[in-house]
């Protein structure tokens, strides 16, 4: 097992994987203590059947730069294999705001080829490479040094594997021409938006009880101060506090010290100094808001009439149609979906690219009474009506 500790040798190794159809790629991380992850190792692998063209490289050793890494990402006659890839993609978007591109991300590929939703690494190893994987590396601290032999093996069969999987999948993607597909689901993966939180936009991911706009806008500077703070000093969003606290701190809008201790469920440490000073700025900046700066929320679902026999057909249409294809329903449309579809909304997910043709026009003719479910043994198939 090589680990790579330099540069020269980095670059080297990409040197020589620019001259293959693809490399297999992943990480190791570590995350419970920093805003941003901390890249602790990287592991690659060429074509092949064993673990001489794969290595670790450690981008922690004295005076590595992965620039070379970042130069074969940006090779476009390589493809990169990654197996859910969003938190890899997220690292090298942060540290170098570079996308592995052409991008092959297994698991998507897996759920586009029957293998279900969000399938695990682990089982296509087993289902495809009819290999087994010692899990007991799993939850490790990946920064501490030296690394065990246990840990690089571990490390290196997340890549060696991959290889075969990938094989297998993109013969699958050509055999059935569904490659379009996995292409279009990684769009998302590879915008930069998907990685970069604007503190005025992290308010949005807290759940609240109400939608009064009042409230909201405490909500949205109370949370854009816990995101500003957290980036800049390095630290978990929780470490300054929760959401359960932001919520209740939005709740009862302390103006003072003494008054800010009488929240229940704030940390200690956020009590006092930086973090009270910045709490009370932001509840006051929140409480001063304008009516027309407040958040509003969306009402337009709320005045949605959702006719649940229709969204329970669409259901039922969505499994036969995703069972037919092979395909994992959850990439087509969700529960949400069906619902803005019964109550006559037609800018869903389910309608657009690919998925149109597999389950869209069915559902489109559904829901204007043009053709019927009716049961044919353990099948559901369609009928014009």
């Amino acid at each position: 097992m090589k680990t790579i500790t330099t540069t020269a040798d980095l670059a080297q190794f990409c040197e020589e994987a620019a001259r293959h159809d693809y490399v297999t790629v992943d990480t190791e991380f570590l995350r419970e203590r920093t805003y941003y992850s901390k890249l602790c190792l990287v592991q690659l692998a060429m074509p092949g059947t064993d673990d001489s063209n794969a290595v670790l490289v450690d981008p922690m050793a004295e005076g590595i730069s992965l620039e070379p890494l970042y130069e074969l990402f940006r090779d476009t006659s390589v493809v990169k294999v990654f197996h859910a890839a969003r938190q890899d993609l997220e690292i090298f978007y942060v540290d170098a705001e570079v996308f592995p591109e052409p991008l092959f991300d297994t698991q998507v590929a897996a759920m586009v080829c029957g293998f279900g939703e969000q399938v695990g690494y682990e089982t296509l190893v087993r289902k495809i490479a009819h290999q087994s994987l010692d899990k007991t590396s799993r939850f490790t601290d990946w920064s501490r040094r030296p690394l065990t032999d246990a840990q690089k093996t571990y490390a290196l069969a997340d890549v060696t594997h991959l290889r075969q999987i990938y094989e297998f999948l993109a013969a699958k993607l050509a055999e059935t021409g569904r490659a379009r597909w996995v292409e279009e689901e990684l769009e998302t993966l590879l915008s930069p938006d998907t990685y970069v939180t604007q503190p005025q936009d992290a308010w949005k991911r807290v759940k609240t009880r109400t939608n009064s706009p009042k409230f909201l806008a405490i909500v949205r500077e109370l949370a854009a101060f816990r995101e500003d703070y957290a980036r800049s000093r390095n630290i978990p969003r929780n470490r300054v506090f929760k959401d359960d606290a932001l919520v209740e701190l939005a709740s009862l809008k302390p103006t003072n010290g003494e008054e800010l201790n009488r929240a229940r469920l704030l940390l200690r440490e956020a009590r006092r100094g930086d973090i009270a000073e910045g709490i009370l700025k932001a509840i006051a900046a929140g409480v001063s808001c304008k009516p027309a700066d407040m958040p509003q929320p969306d009402r337009k679902r709320d005045k949605l009439q959702v006719n649940p026999a229709l969204a329970d057909l669409l259901r039922v249409l969505l499994k036969a149609k995703t069972e037919s294809a092979g395909v994992a329903a959850k990439l087509i449309a969700s529960a949400s979906d069906l619902d803005l579809l019964s109550a006559g909304e037609r800018d869903v997910q389910a309608l657009r690219g690919w998925r149109h043709e597999v389950f869209g026009a069915d559902a489109l003719l559904l829901c204007e009474g043009k053709i019927a479910l009716a049961a044919d043994g353990n099948d559901v198939k369609t009928v014009k009506v």
